[in-house]
């Protein structure tokens, strides 16, 4: 099955990474909120937007759905999403991921695509045509309370945009 890889990166890895927090607060820190008024939701069931204008991106995204949405600690997340390439993405390929707890930095890294794609059972080069994800993620029963904000920026190793998404303002509640 092939898969939009990005949307799994952006919704699952970071709500399990972010389990872990760091041990200072550096107040100079700011959140990922974008300072415009126009907004580019992702469709289906999800807190996905697009950072800017997706029409040029080579990630066409048709859908995302989340269940549950919002993600709840200690349980799957169940990750279903279809879309479609316009160009086949080869190794090289980098995501540029932020996560943010409130105003404190969790995450902020330069990663390959093709390596982190392997999570999910896939590998490079992802063909240009259609993909469909279906995924089930455990998260952890202990996910510290707060608004969490997550970026992830993909483009090729040419430098093209794969597609930038973004969340802002996904609550965690403390269960009891």
């Amino acid at each position: 099955m092939k898969f939009l890889s990005v949307a799994t990166l952006l919704v699952a890895s970071p709500l399990v990474s972010a389990a872990s927090l760091p041990s200072i607060f550096d107040p100079t820190q700011v959140t990922l909120k974008a300072h415009t008024t126009e907004n580019f939701p992702v469709k289906g069931d999800n807190p996905l937007d697009y950072c800017e204008n997706p029409a040029g991106n080579i990630l066409q995204i048709e859908s995302v759905d989340l269940d549950p949405n919002p993600p709840l600690p200690g349980q799957t997340l169940q990750i279903t999403a279809s879309g479609e390439l316009t160009e086949t993405i080869e190794e090289g390929a980098k995501v540029n991921l932020v996560v943010k707890w409130g105003l404190i930095t969790l995450i902020s890294q330069t990663v390959e695509l093709c390596d982190q794609i392997k999570e999910v059972d896939m590998e490079c080069p992802l063909e240009k045509g259609p993909m469909t994800l279906k995924k089930e993620v455990k998260l952890p029963s202990v996910i510290p309370p707060g608004f969490y904000s997550v970026l992830a920026d993909v483009y090729t190793k040419d430098q093209k945009k794969v597609t930038c998404l973004k969340a802002d303002d996904i609550q965690f509640k403390l269960l009891v």
